[in-house]
């Protein structure tokens, strides 16, 4: 935002509620919106303590909401969407929370379908250079390593 118009504190509440109820927001990105239009910390204060009051913003419900989201509609792993949440700033604690989100024998079956998928659009013939490509791949999208093994396991016993 780069306009030069000012905004009275019962204005920017206004706008941050909107905000807010279009979709979850982390303390981070209303913080950063408070500083875009121009707000002194004390007014951020006080509009920060208002929406928590008025539960438009809850930082518990935002990480259970974008684990959830993310595993769900991008297949992300638990790295991943930890790294995510903590580059918003949110605490170990509300991470926990939202991993309850993630039912862990769905998590293994994504795992799963995830690796199965790669390793048919691989055209790699060598075993270990097709193993390193779909690990890798399953690292970047954010699985534990452990989990990665077993399940390259649990798919060698099944074939």
């Amino acid at each position: 935002m780069k306009s030069n118009k000012f905004y009275t504190v019962d204005e920017v509440l206004l706008l941050m509620e909107h905000y807010c109820a279009y979709q979850d927001r982390c303390h981070k990105e209303i913080e950063q919106k408070l500083i875009d239009y121009k707000m002194i910390p004390a007014a951020q204060e006080k509009i920060i303590l208002h929406l928590i009051n008025q539960n438009y913003l809850n930082e518990e419900r935002f990480a259970k909401n974008y684990a959830r989201g993310k595993f769900n509609s991008k297949h992300w792993g638990r790295i991943k969407i930890k790294a995510a949440l903590k580059q918003r700033n949110i605490s170990d604690y509300n991470i926990n929370i939202a991993f309850k989100e993630i039912d862990i024998d769905e998590y293994y079956t994504v795992l799963s379908i995830e690796m199965e998928k790669k390793l048919g659009v691989l055209k790699e013939r060598d075993e270990w250079k097709r193993k390193k490509k779909v690990i890798d791949y399953l690292l970047q999208k954010g699985f534990e390593y452990h989990l990665i093994e077993q399940c390259w396991n649990d798919l060698e016993h099944n074939t």
